[in-house]
């Protein structure tokens, strides 16, 4: 029986991150000598108390924050070493989730145009985009008609899952959910983690919990 071979997506290797603070010659360490795998596919959970720097990790490790030393690569391709121009056409291959649903939609738009926004900057074509959308909106279980809402009128709940979805319209390869629960109700929590787990086999996506 041959051995199942598995695709490295994404490998940290001795990441530091530390942050200035107003003393002269100290810094906050938020990351020391981190190493991490993930497989294409694949979900890991990283599990910490609050203040342990996941959060800040997963910043790096798409370079939302610069690393202090170390090196990612994705995709296989080194991307802590690359000049930003370098870098874009991979960043609609690795997305986020963020904690807090509630200020990640403009309260001036409804959540279609924010969503199609979202599509004409990755550059999806009207159709593509309808396409699109109405194949998110049936993973995150929720009716179409609810993107003619505004992001006041609706739950955390829901507003986690449209992040979810506007999150996933680049078809990216890599999600990283940045506690997407802590900020819902425990009677919430559940379904969003299950939706979560459904989208990432339909999409065969790697998710970074």
């Amino acid at each position: 029986m041959s051995e199942v071979k598995h695709e490295v997506l994404l490998q940290a290797k001795g990441i530091y991150k530390n942050f200035e603070t107003s003393k002269k010659d100290q810094a906050v360490h938020a990351l020391t000598n981190v190493d991490l795998t993930l497989y294409r596919g694949e979900t890991l959970a990283l599990v910490g108390e609050s203040g342990c720097g996941k959060s800040t990790l997963g910043r790096t490790l798409i370079r939302m924050l610069p690393a202090t030393r170390g090196s990612v690569t994705f995709e296989g391709q080194n991307i802590t070493a690359m000049k930003d121009k370098e870098f874009a056409p991979l960043r609609r291959r690795m997305q986020m989730v963020f904690q807090s649903p509630y200020g990640a939609f403009n309260p001036r738009h409804t959540l279609g145009a924010g969503l199609n926004e979202t599509a004409k900057f990755y550059g999806l074509n009207r159709d593509e985009a309808k396409e699109r959308l109405s194949t998110l909106m049936s993973y995150i279980k929720m009716d179409e008609e609810l993107l003619s809402h505004y992001p006041d009128e609706l739950s955390g709940g829901q507003l986690q899952r449209l992040a979810i979805a506007r999150a996933l319209i680049a078809r990216p390869a890599l999600l990283i959910a940045d506690e997407p629960v802590s900020a819902l109700d425990v009677s919430v929590q559940a379904q969003i983690l299950n939706i979560l787990a459904e989208i990432q086999k339909k999409e065969n996506m790697a998710v970074l919990l």
